[in-house]
């Protein structure tokens, strides 16, 4: 076995007790005001990735985009462990309306404003109700949290680098944000009093673990339960031979409460390609002794099994792609946690994932008497309880891309229309933007001027700005009028 992974199991294990409470199931032991936690023997860090335009960008660009990624795989630490987490998370509609609506003011134009929300409304109903968010959390094993610290800023400062050629940025998450991630997990529809104030609750002597936990947690063999909602934990059993880079998309696609983690663990070029000629030396050595047995036999003629014959191709393969094509070994496992409001909506997204998995050729397998280990594994704490790992190469892992469409919904904003690939709500702030400026392109009849003069009427009702219009073809007289 690769050091690199006997050294991971053997850190990772820590002595089994028996959970007394709901908080003694959180792995988390220790957190810190900057986001560091310790959980097991281990620190992690999360980082927020903002989505990029992967899923509508041409087949060059996809390539461009497939080689960056891949380049900031193989920027990873061969000292500790990645976890790339989507996490579908179900927005509170009261709160999202909240946001969207159009507040009445001191004027005469509050019935426009009615009759503008009601249309706003109506769009609201049709939009998906979930939001893709992205996490990276990195592991590493130190012996102390300053040490911790270093290593943490030293391989943030290499990740946003590397992101940042893909243009997707890298926010650093405090206690606060990544103790919010779990709350809007366990108790979902159940806004806090009170946001998290880590000094006030160490003041009154409560554990930072009753912010989040739910009051109950059950684990069976093949689900779990948390306060009224079910729950299922599966693994990425067996990996098809080419997996399409639409695999991780589709199975965020289902609109319920998930995560889909991905566990990468890299392993140091010069162990990998030790370890693999000393494979290829074996399958060598098993291929001459089944050679002069069938000598012995007076079997001239004999093929080599294939069985042999595949094995010498993959490990060469695997071999040629560490030592001439810049690839590094490393260990893959993918898990999702998904969350329904009942056993039979349960089983029934367990099968909607299920299928998908065939689709692509691939098994999905529920963690059986390992539900409690697959959801500490699931979740962007740090830790990996689940031991099922694949061996991959970076394109490998890459394929598992993460990335879907960017998304535009600022608190406040206006609203342009329907993400045609999130079917998400585009609201935009202008002034939240880069360049606030726009243009409009599009044949005869295709409703540039109607768009305009929605923009036009939104900033007219939600904002007090001043608009000056320069309309050559008198277009939008009867609405100025």
């Amino acid at each position: 076995m690769i050091k690199t992974l006997t050294r991971s199991i053997r850190l990772e294990k820590e002595k089994f007790h028996i959970p007394h409470s709901v908080q003694d199931a959180i792995p988390i032991r220790r957190i810190w005001p900057d986001g560091v936690f310790q959980t097991g023997n281990a620190y992690s860090r999360s980082y927020r990735l903002t989505d990029i335009n992967y899923a509508i960008a041409s087949k060059a660009d996809k390539t461009a985009m497939l080689l960056d990624y891949s380049e900031l795989l193989n920027a990873l630490d061969s000292g500790a462990s990645a976890k790339i987490t989507i996490n579908n998370r179900r927005v509170d509609r009261r709160q999202f309306e909240q946001e969207l609506l159009i507040r009445p003011q001191a004027d005469t134009l509050n019935e426009y404003r009615q009759e503008y929300n009601d249309m706003l409304r109506s769009h609201a109903a049709s939009n998906n109700s979930v939001v893709q968010e992205r996490y990276l959390t990195l592991s590493a094993h130190k012996r102390g949290v300053d040490e911790a610290r270093t290593y943490f800023q030293r391989m943030g400062g290499e990740v946003t680098a590397r992101l940042g050629q893909l243009s997707s940025q890298a926010e650093e998450l405090d206690a606060s944000a990544r103790l919010q991630i779990l709350r809007d997990f366990f108790k979902a529809g159940q806004p806090a009093v009170v946001p998290f104030n880590m000094e006030q609750r160490a003041k009154r002597g409560h554990d930072f673990k009753d912010w989040f936990c739910p009051d109950s947690l059950e684990f069976y063999a093949d689900f779990f339960k948390s306060d009224v909602r079910w729950g299922r934990v599966l693994y990425l059993q067996d990996y098809a031979s080419f997996i399409k880079d639409d695999f991780i998309m589709e199975l965020c696609g289902l609109d319920r409460s998930m995560m889909v983690s991905i566990d990468i663990l890299p392993v140091p070029t010069d162990e990998a390609v030790r370890g693999l000629q000393n494979k290829l030396l074996g399958v060598e050595t098993n291929v001459a002794n089944w050679q002069r047995r069938q000598n012995n036999a007076n079997n001239y003629t004999a093929n080599v099994p294939y069985d042999m014959q595949l094995q010498r191709k993959e490990t060469t393969e695997f071999l040629n792609d560490l030592t001439e094509r810049d690839q590094r070994m490393m260990y893959g496992l993918v898990t999702v946690v998904h969350l329904a409001e009942s056993k039979e909506q349960l089983d029934a997204d367990t099968e909607s994932l299920l299928s998908v998995g065939r689709k692509h050729l691939c098994q999905l397998s529920t963690l059986r008497w390992q539900q409690r280990d697959g959801l500490d594994t699931a979740l962007p704490y740090g830790v990996r309880r689940i031991h099922a790992l694949r061996t991959l190469t970076t394109e490998s892992v890459a394929v598992l891309m993460p990335f879907k469409a960017q998304e535009l919904n600022h608190t406040n904003g206006i609203y342009y229309g329907q993400n045609a690939v999130s079917g998400n709500m585009i609201r935009i702030d202008r002034a939240q933007l880069l360049n606030g400026h726009s243009f409009r392109l599009g044949v005869s009849g295709s409703g540039k001027s109607m768009s305009a003069k929605e923009e036009l009427v939104e900033i007219a009702l939600r904002t007090k700005d001043d608009i000056l219009i320069l309309d050559p073809e008198s277009e939008v007289r009867h609405e100025v009028a």
